[in-house]
């Protein structure tokens, strides 16, 4: 089904962390921008389709009044907002907030850092786009952080700060779908494994909580009202949002699972983990009898290598990027 394209390499390896790839496809100018993260640094390549031309930036951990920065880097993500794309980019010291494609700087939001070292660490991890203007990270505390963001400039504001969960936050994400109708817009996942259902709005509205089981959810996803989230047990659940009904339960991988994807489109979901495999499966939403199936189609082993990056290149599924600990490039996967 999938047969592998030309790889493309990146200045540096790849870190062990969850969800550790963003991909923004850019239509008009026929570019895709991948980052991937890499100790205190962002390895950003801008590809062209016809695979002919790469332009490499790497964006440091940014913290006020140092000159570089060692804080590490959780996460670098890709927000699609309607009026802006930006580039966020999250670490143990804040949040900063770039132009897509890694030029300016329009936003840096601190973490607050106890004066003396305490157990718990601090960083932040979690991001996503929501709704018309707001982008939301996680915390380590368990805070959820919300960002108003105006559709130009750099007056972006911290607009609520969520708190529900009382471990650190793991992932989160909003509905894919493009659904209006969904009542449910973003969830939320923690080191527990507990995940919180939200509506977005002025102010935002907690629908529901599905308790964990005391194993992390490493990636999560929401997708026509319904959540898939993927945990340490290599196992994938996908529970209705709203009410919490556990849909289906998919012993997907041997090991921690790092990454889970959808295509929005065609309902092709993709799984990575530390085992070396990524699956592809394929997911049908029945409403009228409100359930889902999924059938699996596709394997691909990276040999040897624990994947921490897993995402589709577009809304269909036709192809997809992986990215594995310790590799220098961004292996490629298109349909056959």
């Amino acid at each position: 089904m999938y047969h592998k394209e030309k790889s493309i390499q990146i200045k540096n390896s790849a870190s062990a962390l969850y969800n550790n790839l963003s991909v923004l496809r850019i239509a008009p100018r026929r570019l895709t921008h991948f980052t991937v993260v890499h100790a205190n640094m962002v390895n950003m390549v801008s590809a062209s389709w016809d695979g002919l031309n790469y332009t490499h930036r790497q964006l440091q951990s940014k913290e006020p009044n140092v000159a570089t920065s060692t804080s590490l880097i959780m996460q670098a993500a890709f927000c699609v907002l309607p009026s802006r794309d930006l580039l966020v980019v999250t670490s143990q010291k804040g949040i900063q907030m770039y132009e897509s494609d890694g030029s300016i700087m329009v936003y840096w939001h601190a973490l607050d850092t106890p004066e003396t070292p305490t157990a718990q660490a601090v960083f932040a991890r979690g991001i996503a786009a929501v709704y018309e203007n707001y982008i939301c990270v996680g915390v380590s505390s368990g805070a959820i952080l919300v960002f108003d963001v105006p559709s130009k400039g750099s007056n972006i504001t911290l607009s609520e700060v969520l708190e529900e969960h009382k471990e650190s936050i793991t992932d989160m994400a909003s509905e894919c779908s493009g659904s209006q109708e969904c009542i449910a817009n973003l969830v939320t996942a923690d080191d527990g494994g507990n995940l919180c259902v939200w509506k977005s709005g002025e102010e935002f509205q907690l629908l529901n909580k599905i308790p964990g089981f005391d194993m992390s959810c490493s990636s999560v996803k929401l997708w026509k009202g319904t959540v898939v989230a993927g945990y340490g047990t290599g196992q994938i659940r996908l529970y209705e949002a709203v009410t919490g009904i556990l849909h289906a339960e998919i012993n997907a991988h041997a090991r921690w699972i790092y990454s889970v994807d959808i295509a929005p489109f065609s309902g092709l979901l993709l799984s990575a983990a530390e085992d070396s495999l990524v699956r592809v499966w394929h997911m049908t939403i029945t409403p009228e009898t409100n359930s889902v199936e999924v059938v699996h189609l596709h394997n691909e082993c990276v040999t040897d290598t624990q994947i921490c990056g897993a995402k589709f290149c577009d809304g269909d599924g036709y192809a997809f990027a992986v990215t594995g600990y310790d590799l220098s490039e961004i292996i490629r996967y298109i349909q056959s």
